[in-house]
C-alpha cells in the first residue's frame, strides 16, 4: 500500500473534500503538478483545471477554479474559489460558457475584457474536461 497524506480542499461555500490520498494532480499557473507523500514544502497558485485524487484503490476527479495550495510532506491544503465534482457540473451550460468566452476573446475588446474572457474560457474548459465533454 502506498504512503498517504492528508488532503483538505475548501472553497468559500464548503469543505469540498477531506481525507487521505496517495497522489493528487492539479493545474497551477506554471503547469500541472503531481504530489505524493513526502513532497517538498511548496505553495502554488492554481489555474482553472481538473484535479485528480487517487487513494484507497479509487480515482476521483473534480474541477478547480483559481486559488492556491500549500503542500507539505504529510498534508496538502487547497483553497479554491470553486471546486466541483463532475455530477455537480451542467455540461451544456459549460459548453455555452466556452462558446461565449471564445466569442468574447475574438471580439478584441479592451485588455480587461480579454482577461475576463480568457479566465471564463479556462473555467469552462476545466468543467468540460472534468465531465469528459472536451472535444
Amino acid at each position: 500500500m502506498a504512503e498517504t497524506f492528508h488532503l483538505r480542499i475548501v472553497s468559500p461555500s464548503r469543505i469540498f473534500y477531506e481525507g487521505e490520498a496517495e497522489f493528487v494532480e492539479m493545474k497551477t499557473v506554471e503547469g500541472r503538478i503531481g504530489i505524493y507523500a513526502g513532497h517538498v514544502p511548496t505553495t502554488v497558485i492554481l489555474d482553472p483545471g481538473m484535479l485528480v485524487i487517487c487513494g484507497g484503490g479509487r480515482t476521483r476527479k473534480a474541477a478547480l477554479h483559481t486559488g492556491f495550495a500549500q503542500i507539505l510532506p504529510d498534508r496538502v491544503s487547497i483553497m479554491a474559489e470553486i471546486a466541483e465534482w463532475p455530477e455537480e457540473i451542467d455540461g451544456s451550460r459549460a459548453e455555452e460558457a466556452r462558446i461565449r468566452a471564445r466569442r468574447n476573446l475574438e471580439s478584441g475588446e479592451d485588455e480587461r475584457s480579454l482577461r475576463q474572457a480568457e479566465m471564463a474560457l479556462k473555467k469552462a474548459l476545466a468543467r468540460l474536461e472534468t465531465v469528459d465533454r472536451l472535444q
